[in-house]
């Protein structure tokens, strides 16, 4: 009679069980898609801006890592060398071919930006505020980096030199293009340099100033409505030079640091331009291409894995709507 009653108890309990299961499909994506996000996540690249060349991710391992747990991850395709606004205009073009081929499943995005690409970003956010959903830049130097300075001091356009560099850095952007299958007009590296020098930043800042801090080194808004679009902004970054072993952009982080005089930085960003929006962290052990795990994933061992940082905020994005 006690077995009859038990087997009675457990049917009952599988049949509620299976019962509910339509009703709690959003346990199981949380469980096993927590970061499946309402929009999807576009990634947009930095300087030297490439999605994969020779077997080798810009965003190493990381849309793997979030394509594991459920989000839905695009790469964009822009030019290694150019303004944020060209840039921009060729990101737009990508993100309505998306939108299109998604018969109407698609309306915004999550726009994540590494170092340029956060400006990028910040780009289409204004101009096109209807197709995103959210802003995060990672390691951006929103207020400039006076590695700018000192490279445009060196090379400056229009002298013997500054045309050796253009031509020869163009020429390397111009490769990396070809190379990733960018399909862009040749690379303009003055057009960069003057986006990021002192004089350029504030140019950019004064035209789009959604999102910048208004006191320096402070926090920007959470969030900002742009033509009747809520977006949420977000922003992290890192403030170190020597982080993994045997990492050989370590050294060469290291020396372009030196450009900074007192502010702790990644190489090329300094902690306080990182800050755009939320500022989730400003001080990872990481420079500048361990945001985004490079090289190759030789990065500290004693700091949360960039893959981890990522995944952590696609569900910081599920949790919020996004």
């Amino acid at each position: 009679m006690k077995k009859a009653i038990i087997s009675a108890a457990a049917a009952a309990a599988l049949s509620t069980a299976a019962i509910s299961l339509p009703a709690n499909a959003g346990f199981f994506d949380n469980l096993f898609k927590p970061a499946k996000t309402e929009h999807p996540i576009m990634l947009i690249p930095g300087i030297f801006a490439f999605d994969t060349i020779a077997g080798v991710d810009y965003w190493y391992q990381i849309p793997s890592a979030l394509e594991n747990r459920g989000a839905t991850v695009h790469v964009a395709k822009i030019n290694a060398f150019e303004s944020s606004a060209m840039r921009g205009e060729s990101l737009i073009e990508q993100l309505e071919e998306i939108k299109a081929a998604a018969n109407g499943q698609i309306d915004k995005f999550n726009l994540m930006g590494h170092s340029q690409g956060g400006m990028t970003a910040r780009y289409v956010m204004n101009v096109r505020p209807d197709l995103v959903a959210s802003v995060t830049t990672m390691s951006t130097p929103h207020t400039g980096s006076p590695v700018a300075d000192v490279v445009s001091g060196a090379a400056p356009e229009g002298t013997l030199q500054g045309v050796v560099f253009e031509e020869f850095t163009n020429a390397v952007g111009n490769l990396v293009n070809l190379l990733s299958d960018n399909k862009q007009d040749k690379s303009n590296i003055n057009a960069m340099l003057a986006e990021f020098n002192a004089e350029g930043s504030i140019a950019f800042n004064s035209q789009f100033p959604a999102g910048v801090p208004t006191e320096h080194c402070g926090e920007g808004p959470d969030n900002v409505t742009i033509n009747g679009h809520k977006i949420k902004l977000y922003s992290w970054g890192g403030g170190s030079h020597f982080t993994g072993l045997l990492d050989i952009s370590d050294p060469l982080f290291a020396i372009t640091g030196m450009a900074f005089e007192d502010e702790a930085n990644d190489g090329i960003t300094g902690v306080c331009s990182n800050h755009f929006g939320k500022v989730l962290r400003d001080d990872y052990n990481m420079n500048h291409i361990d945001i985004n795990n490079h090289v190759l994933g030789n990065v500290s061992l004693f700091e949360t894995n960039p893959k981890t940082v990522f995944v952590n905020h696609a569900k910081r994005l599920k949790q919020a709507g996004l």
